[in-house]
């Protein structure tokens, strides 16, 4: 390690090759043959230059963190490259092509490191800084317990190689510690962020010794009185405790010793965060936490950790339910003890943790000392075979997957390696939340995540200030910028899957909605239209068009406007309601009886009236006579003779309700008058395929037969069809609907 102290003259012609893109030729020489020690040593010379004096946004000097952060990453077993990168991944601003440089001078592996380390110092930078609210989907402010759970998630995503988590935790805590020694003022984002992602990360692969610290600054700055408060109560009777605490640790020596046992015993630190967090969790007070007075026992054996706890619970009576065995039943993320609580002489409690050399240089370290499989090549390094520290590294990584499942809730387990490293991706916005996409997804899917609005009136795109196409996938920490119109509508060529501009079923669903609200909102113009030509006709524009649609039993007027624009119902319907039809005669007999028996006169429809001259009539629309059927006339007011067949439900009511007003009527010589034509509706069911209506509309038109109105519905295969024709006499009509279920298809044709 190149002390923090050690001056460098800083080589002009060095930091403007630096800058230029370009490698002094002494590193270029070594870039690949260098020793390890040579390559911390190489790293510190090749960055002091360019940032010894510059200072990070905390006001600590660049150079003197980095300095901190390899000592740290040294004193929990950190490789060499990982303590290299923490002074190279702060050069990268000022080469011009860092990858390049890098590579060239400390080689592909520890450039890939450096940079990626610095990509997620920007990108956690930048959303720590972001003072509006995060905004989630449809730009509904996200809680800060899922802002947190994105923050932890784009860190893991990041960490592709695990050496750059390892550097964030070192680097982190070295900030930490620089608060602490200059006493300046903690952003609270930062003291949160560290003790809600960072301190769980240590915890998760098991460094302890990373963990305990960066909780307990993190708690200090964020809740100072508290932990001046319970600090306090720890520093009270200190020297009696720790009087009691040294005897108790020599006899603990001296027994062990006596069994043949190496034992290391030592009084175990005592953190502020865990007491208060154990108080908080079971509602205990000070004086009923149990690992106040501790001691840990490292010993050789795993058999050796058993014997000490028999020799601990033969000595000292043990408190049973405070016994946990983690080395029997490892922790999740592998840590391994024993844990017990028992009583001293004063009859207070005293935990006593138990654990092989192994076990507790796992619990301090934890997966740092064993990723040295970077440069470990087949053959292993340090005397650990390449077998070993894989199985390590798929045990770390299942560690960081259950870890992710457990920040998202995921209720299933996830393939390892694809839920974090392959299927998500976190970019930000301008302001610097946050946003998490699938993989591959593109400016439009960040847009439709922002705000549905905003994706349908993107037009462009900015990638870190880069204009770029809108089926370009976008990568981790990058910064997304919309380009949008003021005004429109997402283009159908974003839903061709072959072009590449949605990745996401989210945005893909959002597209497809706006292209059928488009359809709905014709359709519904279309009835509308057809709608008010109808109350036009029939004299009645005043009415309200809400309050028809709810007499029709629609729960809007756009309800009703739909149907009719999709032909699915019929606006004689309207016409019904607004003019009810007269009721009809029920009995028979009834006609026989009010019919005249007075000579019949001709009138200009066909029918004759008889008794009267010159009288109006009207053929009816609700049954539609025609020659030759029997017909009978009800004498309307202001309207003349309404002519109906005989068989109609509504003449029938009408004479049972006013005889009086039933006058006998039949149509003239030859069955009507000459050259008239009576419309008629003629109903048609029948299997519903492609061409039907025209072939049925060919039958039609062979037999001379003008269709003056048509209306279709298609229910599961099966249509329904009402055509209205103009006929001369009913007995003609008879014979087409011969040639109608004739049809292919038609199951029955009648008229109505």
């Amino acid at each position: 390690m190149v002390s923090p102290n050690t001056s460098h003259a800083a080589n002009p012609s060095r930091v403007s090759a630096h800058v230029h893109g370009t490698v002094p030729p002494v590193m270029l020489a070594t870039a690949d043959a260098a020793a390890p020690a040579d390559t911390l040593a190489r790293a510190r010379v090749f960055a002091e230059p360019l940032i010894a004096g510059e200072s990070l946004d905390t006001g600590e000097n660049t150079l003197i963190h980095a300095d901190a952060v390899a000592a740290i990453l040294g004193e929990i077993g950190g490789s060499t490259p990982m303590q290299a990168a923490s002074y190279l991944l702060y050069t990268c601003p000022h080469l011009n092509k860092p990858e390049e440089v890098l590579s060239k001078a400390f080689g592909p592996n520890l450039a890939e490191l450096a940079i990626q380390t610095h990509q997620l110092v920007r990108v956690q930078k930048l959303s720590r800084a972001a003072e509006s609210p995060v905004p989630g989907p449809d730009n509904t402010p996200l809680s800060p317990r899922v802002q947190t759970e994105n923050v932890r998630k784009m860190l893991l995503a990041f960490s592709r190689d695990l050496r750059v988590v390892m550097l964030r935790l070192a680097s982190r805590l070295q900030t930490l510690r620089h608060y602490a020694a200059t006493k300046l003022p903690v952003p609270p984002a930062l003291a949160s962020e560290s003790l809600q992602v960072f301190a769980p990360l240590a915890n998760r692969l098991g460094i302890w010794q990373l963990k305990w610290e960066i909780e307990d600054l993190s708690f200090r700055f964020l809740e100072p009185a508290t932990y001046k408060d319970i600090a306090r109560l720890i520093d009270e009777k200190r020297t009696e405790r720790e009087r009691y605490m040294w005897a108790l640790q020599a006899r603990f020596q001296q027994a062990l010793a006596g069994q043949g046992i190496a034992a290391q015993v030592d009084g175990r630190p005592k953190h502020i965060y865990s007491i208060v967090r154990k108080m908080r969790g079971k509602s205990l007070a000070f004086d009923r936490i149990f690992d106040i007075r501790a001691l840990r026992v490292v010993v050789p054996q795993v058999a050796d950790c058993y014997q000490v706890l028999s020799w601990v619970h033969e000595h000292f009576a043990p408190i049973t339910e405070e016994f946990d065995d983690y080395i029997a039943k490892p922790k999740a993320n592998g840590y391994q003890s024993l844990h017990t609580v028992v009583r001293g002489a004063d009859g207070g409690p005293i935990e006593v943790q138990i654990r092989t050399q192994a076990m507790h240089a796992d619990a301090e370290s934890g997966v740092a000392a064993h990723w040295a499989y970077k440069e470990a090549g087949a053959k292993g390094y340090t005397g650990v075979s390449a077998n070993s520290v894989y199985d390590s590294k798929i045990a770390v990584l299942r560690q960081l997957l259950a870890w992710e499942r457990d920040l998202s809730g995921a209720a299933q387990e996830k393939e390892p390696g694809r839920a974090l490293f392959e299927d998500r991706i976190y970019v930000l916005t301008p302001d610097a939340a946050v946003v998490e996409l699938p993989q591959g997804a593109t400016a439009i899917d960040f847009a439709y995540t922002v705000h549905t609005n905003l994706g349908h009136r993107c037009r462009g795109a900015k990638v870190d200030g880069a204009m770029v196409p809108l089926n370009t996938p976008l990568a981790n920490g990058q910064t997304v910028e919309i380009t949008a119109i003021k005004e429109g509508g997402p283009s159908r060529d974003w839903l061709n899957p072959e072009l590449g501009f949605l990745a996401s079923p989210r945005a893909r669903s959002k597209v497809r909605a706006w292209f059928n609200a488009q359809v709905s909102a014709e359709t519904i113009a279309k009835g509308r239209e057809a709608v008010e030509k109808s109350l036009q006709r029939l004299g009645r524009t005043a009415i309200r068009l809400e309050d028809l649609a709810s007499q029709l039993g629609f729960k809007s007027a756009d309800g009703l406007f739909e149907v009719v624009g999709k032909d699915e119902f019929s606006l004689r319907n309207i016409e019904v309601l607004l003019n009810p039809p007269e009721p009809a005669l029920e009995p028979d007999e009834f006609f026989q009886k009010k019919f005249k028996s007075a000579a019949a006169r001709n009138t200009p429809s066909g029918v004759l009236v008889v008794g009267v001259d010159s009288l109006l009539t009207q053929l009816s629309r609700c049954c539609k006579p025609a020659p030759p059927d029997v017909i009978g006339g009800f004498v309307t007011r202001g309207k003349g003779v309404s002519i109906h067949r005989h068989d109609c439900s509504n003449f029938r009511e009408l004479a049972l309700r006013h005889g009086e007003r039933v006058i006998d009527v039949r149509w003239g010589e030859g069955k009507g008058a000459e050259g008239a034509f009576y419309p008629v509706d003629v109903s048609v069911e029948a299997m519903d395929r492609q061409g039907l209506l025209r072939d049925i509309s060919e039958v039609f038109a062979k037999e001379k037969m003008n269709v003056i109105g048509v209306q279709t519905q298609s229910v599961k295969g099966m249509a329904w069809m009402t055509f209205t024709v103009e006929i001369a006499d009913a007995l003609h009509l008879s014979k087409v609907l011969g040639s109608v279920r004739g049809v292919k298809g038609v199951r029955a044709a009648k008229r109505r």
